[in-house]
């Protein structure tokens, strides 16, 4: 049986890097949960639902075929850039909130860990509400500066890059959002081994995680 490895923080602590890193030194599956909610959001923007429809969004979820590996397919069309637009990451927060979406994308999640034996998950709820016995949970950080820098790296609209300035506010609304949330709120697990990043090189992070496996 191989370790369940479970990864949260907020948005920019490089939760995305650190566990495909640690995946690969283990030889382990990876599953990035930020992804799936991710691609439900692009389906609800798609549909030109309300952001608060619950039961539309979680309708779109129960109905999507989603293969959520090195690429992210939806429906047989390949999403991986579309999920990262701007556009999804202002909204992707209040979709993940509903309910019965974190339902639907629990139960797949819990699924793909027991199909995989095990392996690397990364997200926002994975060690308090997913996995919650997993075999190690990981709270990783980084000073919100630093998180801004790393993301306004990955957000482009067109060919110009989102001001600091936007990408800082835009986290900060994140972070609000995804720790205020009734539903399966951002929470450090209380056995969660908490990691900041902010100093740290990947491979510093990596080894640091693996020390506590």
């Amino acid at each position: 049986m191989n370790p369940l490895i479970a990864i949260d923080g907020p948005a920019g602590s490089g939760k995305s890097t650190i566990a495909r890193a640690v995946a690969t030194r283990l030889g382990l599956s990876h599953l990035d949960t930020g992804a799936m909610y991710r691609a439900v959001t692009l389906l609800v923007l798609e549909a030109a639902l309300a952001l608060d429809d619950g039961e539309g969004a979680a309708r779109l979820a129960r109905e999507m075929d989603l293969e959520c590996n090195e690429r992210v397919v939806v429906n047989g069309r390949d999403v991986t850039a579309e999920i990262r637009t701007p556009a999804v990451d202002g909204a992707v927060s209040r979709v993940a909130a509903h309910p019965a979406v974190r339902r639907e994308l629990v139960a797949r999640q819990r699924e793909w860990g027991r199909v995989h034996g095990g392996g690397v998950v990364e997200g926002r709820d994975i060690g308090t509400v997913v996995f919650p016995g997993a075999d190690l949970k990981v709270y990783l950080t980084a000073d919100p500066l630093e998180r801004a820098r790393r993301r306004e790296a990955q957000l482009s609209v067109g060919d110009e890059q989102l001001s600091s300035q936007a990408v800082a506010a835009e986290l900060s609304r994140r972070d609000s959002l995804d720790s205020s949330r009734a539903a399966s709120p951002l929470l450090v697990a209380e056995d969660a081994v908490v990691v900041d990043s902010t100093h740290l090189s990947v491979d510093d992070v990596v080894e640091e995680v693996l020390s506590h496996l």
